[in-house]
């Protein structure tokens, strides 16, 4: 796609309906602190809610233990959130894996109530399989690893009780300096570090074994690496934020001092986005890219990728189009879901694969 992208408003408040879907549920651990639960909600959680509405829907925000499941009836579990009964025909949950290190203690919480209501025949755009393989970058990678754009070479190393004995060195020994060491499933650029040799990566595990932080390991592209986050809609490479890192920094994301902009889909990775959408049938995903001043390389998956607003934009018209679009995606893929007599507790993807 060379064109910039256009955007559009719709057609009314109940534009284009699809089908009943008339409910999103995101489940989030509710760890948030005093300040970023100041900052999420105008960054784009009310946007969220405010577009759902547009389009004829609600968006609530849950932790996971606001969802209750009777299941003394065989075969016809009985939901609930907050106490409010909900229906596989009329409420979808999205179930995006978070385990940064205030989240820790909720991962298995999460996972566990993302396979319960699978099993309990809720549509989920994220089903279990997609969070495991989009939570960790290695597994990412290799789950993608037939991408037209080249996965960025990894190594993923554990950092349990016994890293000082080294045992992971032995899978290091094709690494070039500088490297970058970062955690295997957190997200938003934290805990990024840059290092000059084996030294500083032994420094590094020793900290993350704190934490039992799994890491991976991957060349430094150099300075002025800029980042490419692709948001893919049914399929379509829909927009692009590209991220550009301050001085001085290693890594572009906001977080870490990195600028934002939204040019056009560079025609590589429009291209690309074919073999995404078939290892990846799912309405709405993100593809990060790095490109080292020469090529492009891929880098992650997020199924939830952050939808940021232009802030040259006052109206954040481009935030918003994205957003909607990813919602009408929702409710298209629920209403198709549905059409097919599917039911969640056969719809999930089989082991190993995340293809249809």
């Amino acid at each position: 796609m060379t064109e910039p992208l256009t955007t559009h408003e719709p057609d009314g408040p109940t534009a284009a309906p699809d089908g009943p879907l008339r409910r999103m549920c995101w489940i989030f651990p509710d760890r948030e602190s005093t300040r970023a639960a100041a900052m999420w909600p105008d960054f784009f959680w009310n946007l969220y809610a405010e577009v759902a509405e547009g389009l004829g829907m609600s968006w609530t925000r849950h932790a996971p233990d606001a969802v209750t499941v009777d299941a003394t009836v065989t075969g016809s579990p009985r939901v609930y959130v907050d106490g409010e009964p909900v229906s596989p025909r009329d409420t979808l949950f999205v179930t995006a894996l978070y385990s940064l290190p205030y989240q820790s203690m909720d991962i298995f919480n999460q996972y566990a109530l993302y396979a319960v209501l699978e099993q309990s025949g809720f549509y989920l755009p994220f089903p279990p399989q997609v969070s495991l393989i989009g939570n960790d970058k290695l597994a990412t990678l290799l789950h993608l690893g037939g991408s037209p754009v080249p996965p960025i070479p990894t190594v993923r190393i554990g950092t349990g009780r016994d890293v000082d004995k080294n045992l992971h060195e032995v899978a290091l020994r094709n690494v070039t300096y500088p490297a970058l060491v970062k955690p295997a499933g957190w997200c938003g650029g934290g805990g990024i570090n840059l290092a000059r040799g084996p030294e500083d990566v032994r420094g590094l595990a020793s900290l993350a074994q704190g934490g039992d932080t799994t890491l991976v390991v991957q060349p430094y592209l150099g300075d002025g690496t800029t980042d490419y986050r692709v948001y893919v809609v049914d399929g379509e490479p829909y927009a692009v934020m590209k991220r550009i890192p301050g001085p001085g920094s290693p890594v572009a994301n906001a977080s870490r001092g990195g600028a934002m902009e939204f040019p056009p889909v560079p025609d590589e990775l429009a291209a690309a986005t074919a073999y995404f959408a078939q290892r990846l049938p799912i309405p709405f995903f993100c593809i990060d890219f790095l490109h080292d001043g020469e090529r492009f390389w891929f880098s992650e998956l997020e199924p939830d990728g952050v939808i940021a607003p232009d802030f040259d934009d006052p109206g954040r018209t481009l935030q918003r189009d994205i957003t909607r679009a990813r919602f009408a995606a929702y409710r298209t893929a629920h209403a198709k879901w549905l059409a097919n007599g599917a039911d969640g507790r056969d719809a999930g993807f089989a082991p190993g694969t995340v293809t249809a």
